[in-house]
């Protein structure tokens, strides 16, 4: 059986290290880019848009909807990116353990 004392002091430990992943996660940023960068988008840590960049030679008014597509794309990539990373340091600061179905971060 375990002790009490340790299984405590080990969810304490993971706690902390939550906390300070989630510190660093919200002082990072993430970018996406869709047609050899002529839409690039940037998130924060939260999943919050922070910056999109469109370079002029994307843009066609006769066809605005591919603009659109490569904003879409870009945005995506992003948001792969920032949910492989919080997968990656949550199984890190859980040692290993995975989180229940369902439940994701940030919290």
């Amino acid at each position: 059986m375990l002790n009490m004392g340790k299984m405590m002091k080990q969810v304490q430990d993971m706690q902390s290290k939550m906390s300070q992943m989630q510190a660093a996660l919200e002082a990072s940023e993430f970018v996406g880019q869709a047609a050899s960068g002529l839409a690039v988008v940037t998130l924060g840590g939260k999943g919050n848009m922070k910056k999109v960049k469109i370079d002029p030679k994307a843009i066609d008014l006769s066809d605005i909807e591919m603009t659109e597509d490569m904003i879409v794309a870009a945005f995506n990539e992003a948001k792969a990116k920032l949910d492989a990373h919080i997968a990656t340091e949550t199984e890190k600061a859980m040692g290993g353990l995975k989180l229940p179905p369902g439940m994701q971060l940030p919290f």
